[in-house]
């Protein structure tokens, strides 16, 4: 199988957090997804992670470090996000219908507008 190198980036710098190898015929709208999957696997330092918009419905991200990330307007329905650290990250109008979040740190977290 073909794969492609896809990078999770900081919100802050250009600087690549992780990078992940996925497969080449991964649709555009779950590429993310699967190279956050593989970075949570991989207990990656995402701290301050650009994932804004970003459609990880479904995804399994249970333990997840995403402190202070930027998850502006991110589809997380019906995600796992169990024990994820997401202290100070910004899930302003995240969607996190049905995400399950027991064991979560969303301390200082921003969820204004999240449903």
């Amino acid at each position: 199988m073909d794969t492609i190198k896809f990078a999770i980036r900081s919100r802050y710098y250009d600087s690549v957090l992780y990078e992940a190898d996925i497969p080449a015929d991964t649709p555009s709208g779950l590429k993310t997804r699967v190279a956050l999957e593989k970075a949570t696997a991989a207990r990656a330092n995402l701290a301050r992670a650009y994932l804004a918009g970003a459609y990880l419905a479904g995804a399994y991200l249970a333990g997840a470090y995403l402190a202070r990330a930027n998850l502006d307007g991110a589809n997380l329905a019906r995600a796992n996000l169990d024990g994820a650290y997401l202290a100070g990250a910004n899930l302003d109008g995240a969607n996190l219908a049905g995400a399950y979040l027991a064991g979560a740190n969303l301390d200082g977290a921003n969820l204004a507008g999240a449903y």
